[in-house]
């Protein structure tokens, strides 16, 4: 199923790009330039809504996608890379669909390939989320990237490699202005209180000596609200606080961030980011429920130590979690 989905999405590739601009197109040029009926073309079109896009249809004008759709380009990502980030690169690859990105590139790590590889699909089937949770991507409305790389000595020297990926990912926006970015531990991007970007990391190979990381990045663009309806908490995109920003321009802020960071990461370790990442969290000196796979904590959060463990004060003592999922209990 999932490969007749993607096959079809190829085959729509063509008339995608046409209609990305948002503009009027007439039935007869489009068959035209394809090379196809009238009749053809409207079957491609009826088949776009499969994807969550919205096509408008207009007597005498013909056929538009209602804001058109800014499609990704390795060439352009590339060409807007820091001279830094550009010797530390690997790949740029775009796939109209994949499963999931993630599970793509660990492949390639397994193999001994993809290191310093960009991964991106236009539409992900199965992305994920921490904790088994699923990850909602439309064509086109949002960023599903993955980004690989090998290191030495250890999983050890990775603590607190997700919140670091948190700052980096601030950072970016913060090139665009985006406005209230905070963020969550200890993988989540937030906007004005409510979930903007998700970031998953999963390892592979010798976890006490040589193992790969692939860093698993989910945010939202722009995100139908028939498609927003399946998240099970409240979630922002880009379109309602910061309108216009280029897709392929943020995907090249993104991976200029996290490049440098990543080479420096086992030298430098998670205490480079520290004072950064609390200066943007969310629930510092906020009440907050953890929960952990054994038990529930209530305490007040105290912001995360040198190795990127949360610190809870729970009845006048400071304790430290490394894992688990902060719900905000109170308001602040």
């Amino acid at each position: 199923m999932r490969q007749d989905v993607s096959t079809a999405l190829s085959r729509l590739r063509p008339v995608l790009e046409l209609l990305a601009d948002g503009a009027f197109h007439s039935g007869e040029s489009l068959g035209f330039t394809l090379g196809v009926s009238r009749a053809a073309v409207w079957k491609q079109l009826k088949k776009l809504e499969t994807f969550g896009l919205e096509l408008e249809v207009v007597k005498g004008r013909g056929y538009r996608l209602c804001g058109g759709l800014d499609l990704l380009d390795a060439k352009r990502i590339q060409a807007m890379l820091t001279p830094v980030a550009r010797k530390l690169l690997g790949t740029v690859t775009i796939l109209d669909q994949a499963a999931s990105t993630n599970i793509e590139l660990l492949e390639q790590l397994k193999i001994g390939s993809g290191h310093g590889c960009v991964l991106l699909a236009e539409w992900q089937s199965a992305g994920r989320g921490r904790r088994g949770r699923s990850w909602v991507s439309t064509l086109g409305g949002g960023i599903n990237l993955s980004l690989g790389w090998q290191f030495g000595g250890g999983v050890h020297l990775l603590e607190g490699l997700s919140l670091a990926v948190g700052v980096a990912l601030a950072r970016a926006l913060a090139k665009f202005e985006v406005p209230d970015v905070r963020l969550k531990w200890p993988n989540d991007v937030w906007c004005r209180g409510r979930k903007l970007a998700g970031v998953l990391l999963e390892l592979t190979g010798d976890l006490t000596d040589c193992c790969g990381v692939v860093i698993g990045i989910g945010l939202n663009m722009r995100l139908p609200k028939c498609s927003g309806a399946a998240i099970d908490q409240p979630w922002v995109d880009l379109e309602q606080v910061r309108p216009g920003i280029g897709r392929n321009q943020l995907v090249a802020a993104v991976v200029d961030e996290l490049l440098p960071m990543l080479q420096a990461y086992p030298h430098r370790g998670f205490c480079n980011w520290q004072q950064e990442w609390q200066q943007l969290d969310q629930f510092t000196g906020c009440e907050v429920q953890l929960h952990t796979s054994r038990q529930q904590w209530s305490g007040v959060a105290c912001g995360v130590d040198e190795t990127g463990a949360l610190l809870l004060e729970v009845d006048g003592e400071t304790q430290r979690f490394h894992s688990g999922e902060v719900s905000l209990r109170a308001k602040c």
